[in-house]
């Protein structure tokens, strides 16, 4: 429980390979950029994964940045960009990061209203011969890493055969006709990834790059290695040394996830009895029983998100070029979702560590800005195990879906699920954290807006070249 095994490989490959980004001498890359975003990263999701990491008076190597600021998300109605939407999506509130605009839900890099594609930093960095990074849990076509280098209508719209007219999920039905090559737009994600021009790009979503490019006889990977990417599928190649273009998948979709309630367990609804049925305040109510997290088998062999920065930040750095890197631990907000904290708890102790590695690579690097935020909240809330109203001689409990995880203090933590009864749970509209190490003193303000944070970004990664017409963009 808390530290688990299954990681050796991970470890070894990372040594090896912080051993030569250490090894990298100490230039100043006044320039370099570092976002790290938890997907649904909030702070009830920080408190959780504290407390069980280690424990409520312990420190995550995010609480020990020196710089704490706040972000407010972002949203508006598509039909009517002047009408604020107060909970998100990831697709629309990575657009914000990315391109600095508040956008509508569902929207890739496109403005709501008059669907215009909007300018994103990675193109600002490759139009300045700065190299750019994406590395993800999720699938790299996914709605966080594809904002910052795709335009589409809708973020369901992941490759060639997912563009006209597809049904998704519960009769859902996505249509970008209007994006389509042939319709002078720009593709489908991934063909746009192939296209963007990134340097590395790393996670999963293989099944994306399967389909045949539109109007081609060849998938979308092929043109993707004809265009000259590296294409590597394992942790141990993607250990392997090189340089150029590199693209990781590492599974199908979403990366499976480190950790896991014991036996698969989600969150489960507190059970009353049967008088309590009949009146709320008879009878009695039974609370789930308490559970460990444990090792999920299907993590085996998958490269860690420290390990995918690693390579990043070495291959980023072969020729001491500047950089904008973007590190996403997706599923902080997907298991979230399925009502999984455990799985939640796992993706956040690999931001931590990634962040680590962030830090280690920006001693070396000094002017290496390096910002940790999320995109939106998410549904877990951190509640009490003995409620308050334990002394009332009536039954007083969640109405939501309750995970009781054992932690290493001895204790029982409730973490707790009610956005809905639906299958899946929902955002929320808090405010999301923004951190920064010591190079953002000056850069990042008490609070900020969620698309201000583009300009932060872009004013670090541009700033030596202010005077040139791109950055009036």
């Amino acid at each position: 429980m808390g530290y688990h095994s299954g990681k050796s490989v991970n470890l070894i490959l990372g040594a090896l390979l912080c051993a030569a980004l250490c090894a990298i001498s100490a230039i100043s890359n006044a320039g370099n950029v570092i976002l790290i975003i938890g997907d649904g990263m909030d702070d009830h999701q920080v408190t959780i994964a504290r407390n069980y990491l280690v424990g409520s008076r312990g420190k995550l190597t995010l609480d020990q940045l020196p710089l704490r600021s706040t972000a407010q998300v972002l949203s508006v109605d598509d039909k009517n960009p002047d009408r604020p939407i107060y909970v998100a999506d990831s697709a629309n509130s990575a657009t914000s990061m990315a391109s600095g605009v508040a956008t509508s839900v569902g929207r890739i890099g496109t403005s709501a209203g008059d669907d215009r594609d909007l300018v994103n930093i990675i193109e600002l960095a490759r139009k300045k011969g700065i190299k750019t990074g994406i590395v993800t849990t999720a699938s790299i076509t996914d709605a966080t890493p594809s904002a910052f280098y795709a335009h589409v209508s809708l973020r369901d719209c992941e490759n060639p055969e997912m563009m006209v007219e597809v049904e998704t999920y519960f009769g859902t039905i996505i249509d970008c006709s209007q994006d389509l090559k042939s319709n002078a737009g720009l593709g489908s994600i991934s063909e746009q990834l192939v296209d963007s021009g990134v340097d590395v790009a790393l996670g999963g979503g293989a099944k994306h790059f399967i389909p045949l490019g539109e109007g081609s006889d060849q998938t979308v990977l092929q043109l993707a290695e004809k265009t000259g990417y590296q294409v590597v599928t394992t942790a141990l190649e993607l250990a392997t040394k090189g340089s150029g273009k590199l693209l990781g998948l590492f599974s199908p979709s979403t990366m499976p996830v480190m950790w896991r309630g014991e036996g698969g367990r989600a969150a489960e609804k507190p059970v009353p009895s049967l008088l309590n049925s009949l009146h709320w305040t008879l009878g009695s109510v039974t609370y789930p029983e308490p559970m460990d997290c444990e090792d999920n088998p299907e993590y085996i062999g998958m490269p860690s998100l420290a390990l995918m920065s690693e390579t990043a930040l070495s291959r980023l750095t072969a020729d001491d070029d500047t950089f904008f890197l973007m590190i996403e631990s997706a599923s902080i907000d997907k298991q979230s979702h399925q009502r999984k904290a455990c799985g939640s708890i796992g993706e956040l102790q690999q931001l931590d560590e990634t962040l680590g590695v962030a830090l280690a690579f920006a001693e070396s690097h000094p002017g290496t800005l390096i910002l940790v935020t999320a995109d939106h909240g998410q549904a877990a809330q951190l509640v009490a195990e003995r409620t308050l109203f334990s002394d009332i001689p009536m039954p007083v409990y969640s109405p939501g879906h309750v995970a009781r995880i054992n932690t290493l203090e001895g204790e029982v933590m409730a973490v707790n699920y009610a956005t809905n009864d639906f299958i899946i749970e929902e955002h929320t509209g808090v405010n999301v954290p923004l951190l920064s190490n010591a190079v953002g003193q000056g850069l990042v303000p008490a609070m900020v807006t969620q698309p201000e944070i583009f300009n932060i970004i872009k004013s670090h990664l541009l700033k030596q070249k202010q005077s040139d017409p791109i950055n009036r963009i």
